[in-house]
């Protein structure tokens, strides 16, 4: 499943991967003071994010609940992968920089790219 999202569409499927199955009715009720959006809104999301293949819902009576089948993961690493190549033509030290560039970095943040350079290393040791 090849499936890009909207900025909209990452939002409710935020609210799924936290708390699914979910009907309209919760939906809505979860997301109305963060979106504003109207029943019928979360609706037309719905049916656009099921026609991508990134949802799913089971009747429950007359109320549909929907539950994610684009896993969370899967949507950040296809994202990221996606804005990496649009913005920075695939270089990640350009990213890198960049980040570094728009704010300081903070103890932690040094720790955990220092981990993560880490863990990289250790993952090649194996290839």
């Amino acid at each position: 499943m090849k499936t890009e999202l909207s900025d909209g569409e990452w939002t409710l499927m935020k609210a799924l991967w936290n708390a699914a199955p979910m009907t309209i009715t919760q939906l809505t009720e979860a997301m109305k003071d963060s979106t504003g959006w109207s029943k019928h809104t979360i609706i037309s999301m719905l049916s656009r994010l099921e026609t991508k293949g990134a949802v799913r819902y089971q009747s429950n009576g007359r109320a549909k609940a929907y539950s994610p089948v684009l896993q969370r993961g899967d949507a950040v690493r296809r994202e990221t992968s996606h804005f990496l190549d649009k913005v920075f033509d695939g270089h990640l030290g350009v990213m890198l920089n960049a980040v570094m560039d728009s704010r300081p970095l903070s103890q932690a943040d040094l720790e955990e790219l220092s981990a993560i350079l880490e863990k990289a290393k250790g993952e090649k040791a194996y290839d």
